[in-house]
């Protein structure tokens, strides 16, 4: 199993309290998201923000990465995929929170397309639940069996944020409300924001709702007036 890393981003007041990772999209790379940890450390000033690299390279565009391929003819492939993927992610999680001794509590997932389907996917099978679950743009995979199979009981579950836009041409926004009702079936609340006239991407209104989310969710008081 290949190790995996990317850019970082240190936690601007110098003590890291939390830990947000950033998973990126099919065909990106850790480059891709890390500049959002930098607009995100007034919100979240003790946090560390990472964005590893996903561990394969991309077939479709040789100079990004893929947490696993797609070809869109398979509809069962990225639920083999996740599966195959999250060995290498949860090992790179475990790393990062031991070397700062930090418990699951202490972790935000950020995923967008391919990395929410990550994030998840992971962050749902981690025998303790990470803190917050922020998925743009994304869906949650489901197998072949019940929407719950192969899960720890999670008490108490990850907050979740679901972000997409209502005009995303690659993974339509309907995706956004059939994972909000799996998660519920899994007994995982989960919050939603979708933007108006966007596609696949990220606006603004998603940033600063992302932001908002993870600050209440880690308990972190935000002052606009100070930021």
């Amino acid at each position: 199993m290949a190790a995996i890393d990317g850019p970082r981003v240190t936690a601007k007041s110098g003590k890291a309290r939390q830990l947000v990772v950033f998973l990126h999209g099919f065909g990106a790379d850790g480059a891709d998201l890390i500049e959002i940890g930098r607009q995100w450390r007034s919100f979240l000033p003790d946090a560390d923000f990472v964005a590893p690299h996903a561990p394969e390279r991309c077939a479709m565009s040789p100079m990004g990465r893929q947490w696993f391929p797609l070809t869109m003819r398979d509809p069962d492939e990225r639920w083999r995929g996740v599966i195959a993927a999250r060995p290498t992610l949860d090992a790179f999680l475990d790393e990062e929170l031991e070397k700062r001794g930090m418990d699951e509590r202490s972790l935000a997932l950020v995923g967008f397309s391919q990395g929410t389907m990550m994030a998840l996917h992971a962050g749902l099978r981690r025998r303790v639940a990470p803190r917050a679950i922020l998925g743009y743009s994304g869906i949650l995979v489901l197998g072949p069996a019940q929407p719950g199979a192969e899960r720890p009981a999670q008490n108490p579950p990850p907050n979740v944020l679901l972000v997409h836009g209502e005009e995303d041409e690659l993974i339509p926004i309907d995706a956004m409300m059939l994972s909000a009702n799996s998660l519920a079936d899994m007994n995982v609340p989960a919050q939603w924001h979708m933007s108006a006239g966007l596609g696949h991407g990220i606006d603004n209104a998603g940033l600063i709702h992302g932001a908002l989310f993870l600050a209440q969710s880690f308990g972190v008081k935000v002052e606009f007036g100070r930021r």
